[in-house]
């Protein structure tokens, strides 16, 4: 591989693994914040339980996504020393806001953690209200530098120089609510169903109708209600996404969908693979006129085609692969909470099946393959630009060489990291049980959030 690509795939690999930790990391809390609310509502002690314990896993988490994050963004000046200096004058608010987001989430996730026995309810739900404003302000305001990239504005770059720079301007781009958006609602759906894929393991390992069953069985409840609201609103985000990509990106758009003619009454293209010789998708599903409507709300709207462009902006053609993996999971993913409504509400049945089960413990890998998919396609769909149609990947980049140890070095450490990760979760998860917690929080006299459990 030459340097560039090198370049890359090493911070490609580095957020593919960040994103993981900040994607729960923003979902987790507000499913601890609902088991919260609904223990205060219901003094169901189930769900105080299911409170704690969740929050020692995103404390895990934290402590893993906090070092990846640092490592992104060192490597975000050491590789990409070209992109860097033009955010620094352009893009420089979200970065510093940032940091604020961040001490908030820290501060009142320790709050909760280590005083939720001493203060008042209602302190408790403002604490963690707080912690997951400050998780999803984090999250929102780094995407809000790649909406930036897409959609650069805040600025005029007229030979070579930038002037007339409005930080203001460039922070509100005209992508920013769309992939905020986006951001926020996917993370909720993944960690949503992060939990739903434990709940419906613990099930299947544990006997029908017992105490540690019913436990999981609220939580599975719970988080099958909070993933499917969101991946339905996840997917009608989606809508809005297509058309931001029509009217400012419409190479990505082209390539998302195999579309390589300028068309009215273009074709949806569900499934298949991109043929460039052909120009064609390959075992494909076409749904008539889908794409125009999608792209502007008519069936009369002309949908650029990849040939409009010169071949070399073209962004790579397996952004169609990573685009339907992304709409096929998301799909997925508002069918099986439908599904678990119907046989509880319509056929009145109160245990699942085992199959059911075992592909609610796909769910949550399947979610976070789909954030996957997602960031990826963003990202390389956006080349071969940089800042879109502004700096070029190749002129952002560093002119270090020989990065090829450093990349194998780093996905060691990663390797590393996400052992270390599942050891230290499974180790405290055993060491206290779900009985241990139910017991303590029948227990009055033993603090539920005692910092040794």
């Amino acid at each position: 591989m030459d340097d560039l690509t090198i370049a890359r795939s090493l911070f490609g690999t580095t957020m593919a693994f960040h994103i993981i930790f900040a994607t729960i990391g923003v979902g987790l809390p507000l499913m601890i914040l609902a088991a919260e609310l609904l223990y205060q509502k219901t003094k169901d002690q189930d769900y105080v339980v299911m409170a704690k314990r969740w929050t020692k896993a995103f404390a895990v988490l934290l402590g893993v996504g906090i070092p990846t994050g640092t490592i992104a963004g060192v490597q975000l000046s050491l590789l990409w020393p070209g992109f860097l200096e033009v955010v620094a004058r352009v893009m420089p608010l979200p970065f510093q806001i940032e940091i604020y987001a961040f001490f908030i989430e820290a501060l009142f996730m320790s709050i909760y953690v280590y005083a939720a026995e001493r203060i008042a309810p209602w302190m408790r739900i403002v604490s963690l209200v707080l912690v997951a404003l400050g998780a999803l302000a984090s999250a929102v305001l780094i995407t809000n530098v790649h909406a930036w990239q897409g959609t650069p504005a805040g600025f005029n770059f007229v030979n070579g120089e930038y002037t007339d720079i409005d930080p203001w301007a460039a922070f509100f781009n005209p992508s920013f609510f769309v992939t905020a958006g986006h951001v926020a609602l996917s993370a909720y759906v993944v960690g949503a169903f992060v939990v739903a894929s434990v709940a419906s393991f613990k099930m299947l390992r544990n006997e029908y109708g017992s105490r540690v069953y019913n436990f999981h069985r609220k939580a599975l409840t719970l988080s099958l209600v909070i993933g499917g609201i969101f991946a339905f609103l996840t997917a009608t985000n989606g809508h809005s996404s297509a058309q931001y990509l029509h009217k400012y990106q419409p190479e990505k758009l082209a390539a998302a969908e195999g579309l390589f003619e300028t068309q009215s009454h273009a074709p949806l293209a569900i499934g298949g693979f991109t043929d460039r010789e052909t120009q064609t998708i390959k075992w494909g599903i076409e749904i008539p006129w889908a794409l125009s409507y999608l792209a502007g709300d008519s069936f009369d709207t002309v949908v650029v085609g990849l040939n409009d462009f010169p071949e070399e902006l073209w962004p790579p053609l397996f952004v169609h692969t990573l685009f339907n993996v992304m709409v096929l999971i998301g799909s997925l993913l508002i069918m099986i909470p439908l599904a678990a409504l119907a046989w509880r509400k319509f056929l009145k049945k109160e245990r699942y099946p085992k199959l059911f089960l075992w592909l609610l413990v796909t769910s949550g890998p399947l979610a976070v393959v789909a954030i996957e998919a997602g960031w990826i396609l963003a990202c390389s769909g956006r080349q071969p630009w940089v800042i879109y149609r502004i700096l070029s990947t190749a002129d952002a980049s560093t002119t270090a060489t020989d990065l090829g140890i450093l990349f194998i070095l780093f996905i060691a450490v990663y390797i590393i990291l996400a052992f270390a990760v599942v050891f230290v979760l499974l180790y405290f998860f055993r060491k206290n049980t779900e009985l241990d917690d139910l017991e303590r929080a029948a227990n009055k006299s033993k603090p539920l959030f005692s910092s040794n459990s």
